[in-house]
């Protein structure tokens, strides 16, 4: 079983990012307090994949847009590097996800994209989607993306290598 979910997009540059970070007295950092909408500016798009039995995460970062697409094949990667390891003998894949973005139960695209991962790993696949209103039920909220949010705090994101590497 594992839970899924993709957390906000991030704008890559010398933005505010709330909370605090430790800096030496009168030495603060300088930063852009708006993040008006650029098309030039980059992002980055993380998705995750939790596995509650193990307490293990895998996050996957797009840079594009957040798709069905992106967000099954960052489950393939998953089980590829870490599913498949664990989890050698399984024959089904039980996924909880939200109702919202590119997992949401009313897409053609994500019922496809599961239905092709499921044909190519010989599995089957279940999906438990939350109600509207209620992904904060969904682990990977509160085991995952809260860490993520803790490491960037206070920090700017200010190459995608810098948002992989926190």
């Amino acid at each position: 079983m594992i839970s899924v979910d993709t957390k906000k997009k991030e704008l890559i540059g010398n933005f505010k990012n709330d909370g605090q970070e430790w800096r030496r007295r009168r030495s603060p950092r300088w930063v852009n307090m708006h993040d008006f909408a650029d098309l030039k500016l980059e992002k980055v798009i993380p998705h995750g994949v939790y596995d509650p039995s193990q307490n293990e995460g895998w996050v996957t970062v797009g840079v594009d847009h957040d798709t069905a697409s992106f967000a099954v094949n960052s489950i393939r990667k998953w089980w590829e590097e870490m599913g498949q390891v664990r989890y050698p003998r399984s024959r089904d894949l039980w996924i909880t996800a939200d109702s919202g973005g590119s997992n949401t139960n009313r897409s053609r695209l994500w019922k496809v994209e599961l239905q092709a991962l499921a044909d190519q790993l010989r599995m089957t696949i279940h999906v438990c989607h939350f109600p509207p209103g209620t992904s904060k039920w969904n682990k990977i909220e509160h085991r995952l993306f809260s860490f993520i949010s803790r490491n960037w705090r206070g920090t700017p994101l200010l190459s995608r290598a810098a948002a992989v590497s926190l």
